[in-house]
């Protein structure tokens, strides 16, 4: 019984292309084992472009939700930065009146016009 040849993944690994190309012309087993090497390389260059096209896709995504979270923010600071009380909740915990602000208010809390 013959012994199966292991120098093919160190060929292919570690010496340069003529030295594995004149050990394939010689070497049976490792003859094989580049067809199906082959084999491999062919399938990945048919999923490369579909591969490609997905992280393509991955990468539209992305940028449509960091644009959306841009509008979506710009507009609740437009809406926030508009509206004084809810400024003042935020400054201050609590909304503000006229009295806490100074002016002179009226027993309903309308500012006193005298």
């Amino acid at each position: 019984m013959k012994e199966r040849c292991t120098k093919y993944e160190a060929l292919f690994t570690f010496a340069d292309e003529t030295t594995l190309q004149e050990h394939l012309k010689v070497c049976e087993d490792c003859r094989k084992e580049q067809e199906e090497m082959d084999k491999v390389s062919e399938l990945i260059g048919e999923v490369k472009p579909f591969l490609k096209k997905k992280k393509t896709s991955y990468h539209h995504l992305k940028v449509a939700c960091i644009l959306f979270a841009l509008v979506i923010g710009g507009a609740s600071v437009g809406v926030v930065g508009t509206n004084q009380d809810v400024m003042d909740y935020i400054k201050y915990g609590e909304t503000l009146s006229a009295e806490d602000l100074g002016f002179p208010v009226d027993s309903y809390g309308f500012l006193l016009v005298e």
